[in-house]
This record gives C-alpha cells, sequence and structure tokens, in this order.
C-alpha cells in the first residue's frame, strides 16, 4: 500500500506537507508518494532518513486556491493534485492526501476515479469531538442543496465510516433538523425521514444541534451548506473558549497560579478540539480513497490524514460503500429488510 500526498497543496506547503508525510512514514510504517515539483521536494527532504518508504513523482504545476477548479483542473494535467488522483485510478497508490483546494480535490477525484455506482453526490465527512467521544458530521461542503436520497445515502456512508474507521459497532444515525419530531424541518429532510428509517441502518429520527456534541448521535446528517456551518461554528468557538479560559486565568498573580496549575487540563482540550488530530476529511462517495486536509494544515494534521487514508484502505471502505449502494438499488428504498454491514 502507498499512499498518494499532494506536496504542493495547502498554505504550508510544501514544507509541513513533506514533514507530516515523512512523520506518518515512520510512525506508522506507511510508504508515500510525494507528488509535487521533484526540486522543491528533493530540497525538503535534504538529508532525511525515509527508509525506502518516501518516493517522489513529478508534476510541475498546482492549482491555486482562487482557481475555477473544473477549468484548472482540466487544463492542468499535471498538477499536484491531479497527478496524484491519477496513480490512484491507475493502481500505483492505494489512496490520495490533499491540503489543497478542496474544489480542485473534489473535481478531480470525480473526474479520476468515478463515483461510486448509485452514489449521485459524494460527500465530505467531518469528525467532531462531543462529550462522549466522536461525531461524524455530513456532508460538510461538497454539496449546498440536496434531494431527500442524497441524504439517505449521506446516512448510509456516515454510518459504515463511523462503524468502519471509528469502531462503533452499531452507530446511531440522525437526521439534522429543528426539532426531533417526525413533523419537524424543510420539505427535504421531511422527505428523507421515512426513507431513512427503512435505509437498514441504526437511524434514530431527527437530532437538534446539541445533539452533534453531546454524544446523543453517532452520526449527523444534513445537506452541505448546514454542515459547513456547524464545522466551522464549532471549530470557532472550540478555539474562542479557550481563548476565553485562558485571558481570565491570567488576569492577576492568582488566576495566573491557576493557569500553570490548569496547564494539563487545558491542554487536553485543546487537543480534544484540535482538527488536526482526526487528520482529513475523507470524500466518500467516490470510487477509491480521498482524504482532503484543512487548508491551514501543517505536519501534524497530515501525519494524521495519511493514517486515516491507510484505515480507510484496510477496512475496505469504499467497497463497504459500494456493496451497501449495490443492496439496496436492488431493494429499492421502500423495502430494505436488511441492514448495511
Amino acid at each position: 500500500m502507498k499512499i498518494a500526498v499532494d506536496a504542493m497543496g495547502g498554505d504550508y506547503a510544501p514544507g509541513e506537507i513533506v514533514k507530516g508525510a515523512l512523520q506518518a512514514s515512520s510512525e506508522f510504517n506507511i510508504p508515500v508518494i510525494l507528488v509535487g515539483d521533484e526540486k522543491q521536494l528533493l530540497a525538503e527532504l535534504g538529508n532525511s532518513e525515509t527508509g525506502g518508504l518516501v518516493s517522489i513523482v513529478h508534476a510541475p504545476e498546482v492549482v491555486g486556491m482562487g482557481e475555477p477548479p473544473a477549468v484548472a483542473v482540466r487544463r492542468k494535467r499535471y498538477s499536484s493534485i491531479v497527478r496524484a488522483t491519477q496513480l490512484v485510478k491507475d493502481g500505483e497508490a492505494s489512496a490520495l492526501v490533499s491540503a489543497g483546494s478542496t474544489g480542485a480535490a473534489m473535481t478531480s477525484a470525480l473526474l479520476c476515479m468515478g463515483r461510486i455506482k448509485g452514489i449521485d453526490r459524494p460527500a465530505i465527512v467531518g469528525v467532531l469531538p462531543n462529550e462522549k467521544g466522536l461525531t461524524v458530521l455530513l456532508d460538510v461542503g461538497a454539496n449546498i442543496d440536496c434531494k431527500p436520497h442524497n441524504l439517505v445515502q449521506f446516512g448510509i456512508m456516515g454510518f459504515l465510516y463511523a462503524k468502519k474507521i471509528l469502531g462503533i459497532s452499531q452507530p446511531r444515525v440522525g437526521l439534522l433538523s429543528n426539532g426531533e419530531e417526525e413533523s419537524k424541518g424543510n420539505e427535504t429532510t421531511q422527505a428523507a425521514f421515512p426513507l431513512l428509517k427503512t435505509a437498514g441502518i441504526n437511524f434514530v429520527g431527527n437530532v437538534e444541534g446539541r445533539d452533534v456534541f453531546n454524544g446523543a448521535v453517532d452520526v449527523v446528517v444534513c445537506d452541505g451548506f448546514v454542515g459547513n456551518v456547524v464545522l466551522k461554528a464549532g471549530e470557532s468557538l472550540a478555539f474562542t473558549l479557550l481563548k476565553m479560559m485562558k485571558d481570565e486565568l491570567a488576569k492577576s498573580w492568582p488566576e495566573k497560579i491557576g493557569t500553570v496549575m490548569l496547564e494539563p487540563l487545558l491542554k487536553g482540550f485543546q487537543k480534544r478540539m484540535d482538527y488536526a488530530e482526526y487528520g482529513g476529511a475523507p470524500f466518500l462517495g467516490v470510487n477509491g480513497v480521498s482524504i482532503i486536509c484543512h487548508g491551514r494544515s501543517r505536519a501534524k494534521a497530515v501525519k494524521n490524514a495519511v493514517r486515516v487514508a491507510r484505515e480507510s484502505v484496510d477496512n475496505c471502505l469504499v467497497e463497504a460503500i459500494r456493496e451497501s449502494i449495490e443492496s439496496i438499488e436492488k431493494k429499492g428504498y421502500g423495502n430494505l429488510a436488511q441492514g448495511v454491514e
């Protein structure tokens, strides 16, 4: 197994991307392929001991954050994100990781890998901490407007991700709405509710915003507009709370002493809320493993994204989604007696 890493994508590329890839190869014994400008990558590697686990594929072009994704991906066939995706399609790599343009990463995956048969719209997965563990949230930005059956497919993919990657035996799936009652929500969520009930997953009904973080469910389903707002608001709130606590504790000498005593607790809180701890966001529904990282990802986030990529391959996540969707397509949404395995 080899993981292709888009070494030129992201705010801190290629330095932090290369560093993270090296850490992943060393700590997890994962072979990685650095895709990007060979001269720059060799300079970043320097005299690093790679143990034969790191190789380079030259890609002289880069898709910029401000470029229209569809146009850039088609024109820049030798860009790092396109070459990395092509490696997966050709079987030379088992998965890819990119901290570059999210739109370019999605477009490249769709054009090169294609969608899993039966999946109309792939979704980006966000993993958020809750009171008891982790919450899988999808979609978090790939699809602004959705139809009911799209939400059903998100629920199935989220269920499988929580089961295969997070190790939750029977993940609880909730549909994000403005109330718990079945009658709540807009037309799309109301139409999706009965479909999710018969989708063969552990659907527990509607959930509200508070349930994203209180551990009431393991998977929260929503469209990409709502999911992205929840994700960004959650990230901002976490770091705002941390800063407010530190500011309050630093106002006087007694509080400063308290800060020293509470430092381990503050560090633990910060670690739980740090997106870098959870790696990248899987782009589920494409015919291959594609992990999209935050544009501001540094080495730790890249390292963990490579780990998530390997776990997705090892646990046959794409194959599980394919088999489940095929089974559902055969039965139809109205008669799903068997669960998702």
